[in-house]
C-alpha cells in the first residue's frame, strides 16, 4: 500500500521526498560556506579578540529561532517559512513584510555567494564565473529539489572534510597559541554585538528547511529533528574552526585577513594547504548558493500563490514537481546582479532583513497554543529580542539601507490594498 509519501500532489502542489538526513544537509549547505570562509574576518574586525561571544550570540539568537521556526513549520507545513507563519499567526501584512525582506535580502545573498564562487575560481574573471554558477545551480534545482539535495550532501562531504583538516592542522601546528583566544580590551559590547549580527548571516540556513515544509515528509516529525540537528552540527563546526584561527591568527590577525582560513594556514607553515582551502572556500559557497536559490524561489511560490508577486510564477513542473517559473525568474535576477555588482558587501544588509524576518517567525512563535506544540514562552521572546537587538547593533548604512528596503515592501503593500 502506498504511504503518504508516496500519494501523488494535488495540482499546483510539490511533492514530499525529502526525509530528516536530506533535511538536514540542506540546511547544512546553506550554513557551512556562508559564513565560515566570510563572516569570520569582517567580525573579527568589530569584536576583535571578542569574536567568540559574537558567535555565542549568534547561535543563541539561531537556536531560539530554530525552535520557534520547528514549531511554526510543524504546524504549517507548507512552502514560504515566516512568509506563511506572519501571514497565519499575525495577519497578511506581517506576512507578507517576512515574505518581502526574505526575497530581497537572500536574493542579494545568492549574488554575493556566486561572486565569492567566482573571485576564489578565477579572480579575473569573477563575474562570468559567477553568472555560470548561477545558471548551472538553477538548471539543477530546475530538474528536481531530491537531485539539489543529493549534490548537497556531496558538496558539504567535501566541505566538512577540507574544514576538518584545517582545524587538525592549525591547531597541531607549533604556531597555536592558546593565550590568543584570552579576551583583550579590544573586545567591547557593541563590537561583539555587531560581529554576532555579521555572524548570524552564516547561521540562517535552516530557514531552508522551514521554506521547504511542502517537500518534507512527515513534517511534524521531520522539521523539529531537522532544525536543531542541522544548527547544533553548524555551531561546533564554527567554533572549532573560530578556535582554531583564533589560535593562530589571534583576534588582530584574524580581522585584518582578506581569507582568514588560507592566511591561517599559511601563518603555520603551511601554505600547501592554501589551494586546498580557496577550493573547499568555492565549494561551500556554491553549496550555499545551491541551497539559497531553492529557499527563494519557494518563498516566491508563496508570495505568488497570494498575488503578491506575478500570479504566473506559481506554475509547478509537472515532470519535475518543482516551481520552475519562480525558479527560473529567481536565478535570472540573481545572474543580472551577478555580472553586474559586487555585492559582497550586503552581508550586513542581508542580516538585517533576515533578523526582521526571524523577529516575525518568533512573534508568530508566541501566538501558538499548548495543544499546537507551542515552545516555552522564553524562547519566542528572548529569539525576538535579540533579533531586534542584533539588527540594530549592525553598522548604520545596513540598518539604513535594511530599514528603507522594508518601508518600500510595506508602501507596495500598501498600494497594492487600497487599488484591490
Amino acid at each position: 500500500m502506498s504511504g503518504p509519501a508516496d500519494t501523488p500532489p494535488a495540482p499546483g502542489e510539490l511533492r514530499r521526498r525529502l526525509g530528516v538526513f536530506d533535511a538536514v544537509v540542506v540546511g547544512l549547505g546553506s550554513m557551512i560556506g556562508a559564513g565560515v570562509f566570510g563572516a569570520l574576518g569582517p567580525a573579527a574586525r568589530e569584536a576583535g579578540s571578542g569574536v567568540l561571544f559574537g558567535l555565542v550570540a549568534a547561535g543563541a539568537v539561531a537556536y531560539c529561532n530554530a525552535t520557534s521556526s520547528a514549531r511554526l513549520a510543524a504546524r504549517h507545513p507548507r512552502s514560504g517559512g515566516t512568509y506563511v507563519y506572519g501571514r497565519e499567526r499575525l495577519g497578511d501584512f506581517w506576512g507578507y513584510l517576512a515574505g518581502w525582506g526574505f526575497v530581497v535580502g537572500k536574493t542579494a545573498s545568492c549574488a554575493a555567494m556566486a561572486l565569492t564562487v567566482g573571485s576564489y575560481v578565477w579572480p579575473a574573471q569573477a563575474h562570468a564565473v559567477a553568472v555560470a554558477a548561477v545558471v548551472a545551480l538553477t538548471a539543477v534545482n530546475y530538474v528536481g529539489v531530491h537531485k539539489a539535495a543529493w549534490l548537497t550532501r556531496a558538496i558539504v562531504a567535501v566541505v566538512l572534510a577540507v574544514l576538518a583538516a584545517v582545524v587538525v592542522a592549525l591547531l597541531t601546528s607549533g604556531e597555536a597559541d592558546a593565550a590568543r583566544l584570552g579576551i583583550g580590551h579590544d573586545a567591547t559590547l557593541g563590537g561583539v554585538l555587531r560581529a554576532g549580527g555579521l555572524l548570524f548571516f552564516a547561521f540562517a540556513g535552516y530557514a531552508r528547511i522551514a521554506t521547504l515544509g511542502e517537500e518534507v515528509r512527515d513534517p511534524a516529525r521531520t522539521i523539529p529533528r531537522a532544525i536543531p540537528l542541522a544548527l547544533g552540527i553548524t555551531l561546533a563546526v564554527y567554533a572549532a574552526v573560530a578556535v582554531a584561527a583564533l589560535a593562530v591568527l589571534g583576534g588582530g590577525g584574524l580581522g585584518a585577513a582578506g581569507a582568514p582560513l588560507a592566511d591561517a594556514v599559511r601563518a603555520a607553515g603551511l601554505p600547501g594547504l592554501a589551494p586546498v582551502v580557496r577550493a573547499g572556500a568555492a565549494v561551500a559557497a556554491l553549496g550555499s548558493l545551491l541551497a539559497l536559490i531553492l529557499g527563494v524561489s519557494r518563498t516566491t511560490l508563496a508570495m505568488a500563490r497570494d498575488r503578491h508577486l506575478p500570479h504566473g510564477l506559481v506554475v509547478v513542473h509537472p515532470r519535475f514537481g518543482v516551481p520552475h517559473r519562480a525558479e527560473a525568474a529567481v536565478g535570472a535576477v540573481v545572474a543580472v546582479l551577478a555580472a553586474t555588482a559586487d555585492l559582497r558587501g550586503v552581508i550586513g544588509f542581508s542580516s538585517f532583513g533576515v533578523l526582521v524576518y526571524y523577529a516575525i517567525a518568533n512573534a508568530s512563535a508566541w501566538t501558538l497554543t499548548r495543544a499546537e506544540g507551542r515552545p516555552p514562552r522564553i524562547v519566542p521572546a528572548l529569539g525576538l529580542a535579540g533579533c531586534l537587538l542584533l539588527a540594530f547593533a549592525l553598522p548604520p548604512s545596513s540598518v539604513l539601507s535594511g530599514a528603507a528596503v522594508l518601508a518600500l515592501g510595506a508602501a507596495a503593500y500598501g498600494v497594492r490594498r487600497a487599488v484591490a
